[in-house]
C-alpha cells in the first residue's frame, strides 16, 4: 500500500472544484443589483464560448436539460416525429424530445466505447425521422463525419448532447473541431459533476443561422425582450412559445470564474486521467477489465476515467472491494431501452453494447484536487482486488 495515503481516509468519487475567484464575481453582481438572467456575466460567458470555440450563438440556461428542451422546440418536434439517439445516456436526452411528442428510437453503442454507433443509426431511419441526437460520452467525440454525412443524405437535423464535452475536439483530415460546433444545435452542462461548473447550469449553442432569432425568443419566455434591451424594438411582447430558460447572473458569475481558470482545471484533470491510464496499463496480463479507448478522431478532456469489467459480477465485486478500501467508485447510465418508462410504451429491443456498458462500466474518482498519491493508491487497490477475482 502507498504509505502516503491513510487507508482510513475516504476518497470520494467527486469534489466540485472552486477556483477562489467565484465570490468576488458574485459580489460584483450583488453590488450591481442586477441579479436576473442575461446580465453582465451572462454576456461575458457567452462571449467566451463564441470567441474561444467559434460557436455561432450561445445562450446560457438553467441546465443542460433546458438547453435540450430548447433544441426540441427549435426543431419543431411534433407528435409522431422520430428522433434517433443512443440508449446509453441520461434521461434528459430523451425527455426533452418526448415532451414535444416525439417517438424515441434508440441506437446501440459501439463495441469499444459507449458512443452511438453510426452504422446502427442509418438502419433506423424512416420517413418519420426528424433528428439524430449524439452524446459525446466522457467528452470523447462521436464519429461526427459519418453522423453528419448520414444526416445530410436523409435531410435530418443533428443535435450534439455535449454535456460532458467542454474543451474537447473532433479530429478530421482538415483540423481539430470543437465539440458543440458541428451539429445544428448543441447543449452543454455546468452541473457540479462536470469539468467546469456553476452548481446547476447549461448552455444552448446555435450553429445554424436559421434558428438564431427564434432561439433568443424561446429563451426569453417567448418574447422579444432581448431585442428590446438592445434597442432594436420600442417595446416587447409575446412572439412564440418559450419558457424561463435563462441562467441567473449570480450563477453566471460563478461560471465566469471557472471559465477564467479553464486551462488550469483541464491540465489538472488530464494529468490525473493520464496517470490512471499509465499505472493501470502496467498491470499484468489477465486483467478483469479493459481501459477506456480514445479513437483517432477524438481528443480527451478527462471528464471521466472508466473501466469496462469482463462481467457484471466482476464490476459488483470491484465496486464493493474499493468501497471496503474507502474508495468510492460508481456505475453510470442504465440503458434507457430497458427502463420502466420505455417498456411501458414500447416493446423490448436488444442493444447488446449499450447493455454491456450498463452492466460492466465503472467510473473511478476523478476531480481536479485528486492527488497523484491517491491515484496510485486507487490503482494499487485495483491491482490487489484483481488478484482475488
Amino acid at each position: 500500500m502507498n504509505e502516503m495515503i491513510n487507508a482510513k481516509d475516504e476518497i470520494p468519487f467527486n469534489i466540485p472544484f472552486v477556483t477562489g475567484d467565484e465570490a468576488g464575481y458574485i459580489k460584483d453582481v450583488l453590488d450591481s443589483r442586477n441579479l436576473s438572467g442575461n446580465g453582465k456575466y451572462t454576456k461575458l460567458c457567452q462571449q467566451f464560448f463564441e470567441t474561444r470555440y467559434g460557436f455561432k450563438k450561445c445562450l446560457l440556461t438553467s441546465s443542460c436539460t433546458d438547453a435540450l428542451e430548447m433544441a426540441a422546440i427549435l426543431l419543431d418536434i411534433r407528435t409522431g416525429d422520430e428522433v434517433i439517439m443512443p440508449s446509453y445516456t441520461f434521461v434528459s436526452t430523451a425527455n426533452a424530445f418526448i415532451l414535444r411528442g416525439a417517438r424515441i428510437i434508440f441506437a446501440d453503442s459501439g463495441d469499444h466505447d459507449p458512443n452511438i454507433d453510426p452504422e446502427s443509426v442509418e438502419k433506423l431511419i424512416t420517413k418519420k425521422t426528424k433528428a439524430i441526437v449524439v452524446v459525446h460520452y466522457a467528452g470523447v467525440a462521436c464519429e461526427m463525419d459519418k453522423i453528419m454525412s448520414i444526416a445530410e443524405k436523409h435531410h435530418l437535423f443533428v443535435v450534439e448532447d455535449a454535456a460532458q464535452a467542454i474543451d474537447s475536439y473532433y479530429i478530421n483530415a482538415a483540423s481539430e473541431i470543437p465539440l458543440g460546433s458541428i451539429a445544428h444545435l448543441s447543449a452543454f452542462s455546468f452541473h457540479d459533476s462536470k469539468n467546469i461548473i456553476s452548481g446547476e447550469g447549461g448552455m444552448l449553442v446555435v450553429n445554424d443561422s436559421r434558428f438564431m432569432e427564434r432561439a433568443e425568443i424561446i429563451w426569453e419566455k417567448g418574447t422579444n425582450r432581448s431585442a428590446f434591451y438592445r434597442g432594436m424594438v420600442d417595446k416587447y411582447g409575446w412572439k412564440d412559445i418559450g419558457s424561463s430558460f435563462l441562467m441567473s447572473d449570480i450563477t453566471a458569475a460563478f461560471l465566469y470564474a471557472q471559465l477564467q481558470n479553464l486551462d488550469s482545471i483541464q491540465a489538472k484533470r488530464i494529468a490525473i486521467w493520464n496517470e490512471y491510464h499509465r499505472l493501470l496499463s502496467l498491470l499484468p496480463p489477465g486483467k478483469n477489465f479493459r481501459l477506456p479507448e480514445v479513437p483517432a478522431w477524438a481528443t480527451n478532456n478527462a471528464h471521466i476515467f472508466y473501466l469496462v469489467c469482463v462481467s457484471p459480477e466482476a464490476r459488483t465485486e470491484l465496486i464493493k472491494e474499493l468501497k471496503n478500501k474507502h474508495i468510492t467508485s460508481t456505475f453510470h447510465y442504465l440503458s434507457l431501452n430497458k427502463s420502466d418508462y420505455f417498456l411501458s410504451n414500447n416493446e423490448c429491443i436488444d442493444l447488446p453494447n449499450s447493455d454491456k456498458f450498463t452492466s460492466c462500466l465503472v467510473r473511478l474518482p476523478l476531480f481536479a484536487e485528486l492527488k497523484k498519491e491517491q491515484v496510485a493508491f486507487i490503482c494499487e487497490a485495483i491491482q490487489s482486488i484483481q488478484a482475488t477475482l
